[in-house]
């Protein structure tokens, strides 16, 4: 039986991999073959998607650390951490995922946390660049009074 591959790994890895177990039972090593390289895309796309995702969101926390130093946090600061340590892990997990990858994705991502943060505080950004060393490297630390 032919499946729509794309379509089911793009709502149900579950499914799809029930799916493929089927066609493997059934001898459809056609099927498992597709069915396996869908769902290995779909999972590299997911990745690359969340990826994305926390490059902005740290990106934005440290724009919203440098135009609102008033309103820093000990939250700022452990989500800024936190969104590091989660960029850290996918690339641990998936190594084509590096920081060449991050670099070709960079503007883009510095653009969508621009307006995030202008949004979220109502004020004008004052950050022209993010360096590696300002979203990876520099210490963002709540000073204690």
């Amino acid at each position: 039986m032919k499946r729509d591959w794309e379509e089911l790994t793009a709502t149900s890895y579950h499914d799809s991999v029930t799916e493929i177990k089927e066609a493997f039972e059934n001898q459809e090593f056609d099927e498992v073959s597709a069915g396996l390289n869908a769902l290995l895309e779909s999972m590299s796309q997911e990745l690359r998607r969340t990826l994305k995702s926390q490059l902005v969101r740290l990106m934005e926390h440290i724009i919203k650390w440098r135009i609102q130093p008033g309103n820093r946090s000990k939250s700022w600061q452990i989500s800024i951490r936190d969104a590091r340590n989660n960029l850290f892990d996918i690339m641990e997990t998936k190594p084509s995922l590096n920081r060449r990858h991050l670099e070709e994705i960079w503007d883009a991502s510095f653009l969508r946390a621009v307006e995030n943060a202008e949004e979220e505080t109502d004020l004008k950004n004052t950050v022209d660049v993010l360096s590696w060393q300002d979203v990876f490297e520099t210490p963002y630390r709540v000073s204690n009074p």
